[in-house]
């Protein structure tokens, strides 16, 4: 692995986890990392929340076709930090579904199709990491979409999502389970 390209910070920046995810992607794309350096990478990416907040957010978004088939390396990396990793995967989830009915209120097709995109790919890194982490954070959310308390009140809360918008995120969410 190229230090100078892929080194992550011990206190990796939001801004500095994206750049280096955009290089990973490149990387990955040419063929110039092995397995093992890829999960180096992603692992040192999210062992902390901005790491791993910026890996997610350029991975999940990116036009690199790498993120539409995880390599056995991004799945075992994400597992290294069950904690930070399953927290962002349900609430990666539960944004872009709620964002794709968003979107089309606002007839934005490209966007909605955008973040059907990202929740396509985070329901595959779901079902590939299988976490039980996942799962029970997937029933905590679904529970405060249901009821308005819980874990996941403030989240969606700040949020400002609607009854249509937490339905569909249950629905999201009992996919996974």
């Amino acid at each position: 692995m190229s230090q100078s390209s892929l080194e992550v910070p011990a206190a990796v920046s939001f801004e500095q986890a994206i750049a280096l995810t955009e290089s990973l992607l490149s990387q990955i794309e040419a063929g110039s990392l092995s397995e093992a350096d890829i999960a180096t990478a992603i692992s040192a990416l999210v062992k902390t929340e901005n790491g791993a907040r910026g890996f997610f957010v350029t991975y999940l978004t990116s036009a690199s076709s790498a993120a539409d088939s995880p390599s056995a390396a991004v799945v075992e990396a994400l597992r290294s930090s069950p904690e930070i990793v399953s927290e962002l995967l349900v609430k990666n989830l539960a944004m872009s579904t709620a964002q794709a009915i968003f979107h089309r209120r606002q007839q934005k097709e490209d966007m909605a199709k955008g973040s059907e995109q990202v929740s396509r790919r985070t329901k595959k890194l779901i079902q590939l990491v299988d976490l039980p982490q996942v799962r029970d954070r997937a029933q905590q959310l679904m529970q405060s979409a249901k009821t308005g308390e819980g874990n996941y009140k403030g989240f969606l809360e700040r949020w400002n999502y609607d009854i249509e918008q937490k339905q569909a995120i249950c629905q999201a969410l009992e996919q996974i389970n």
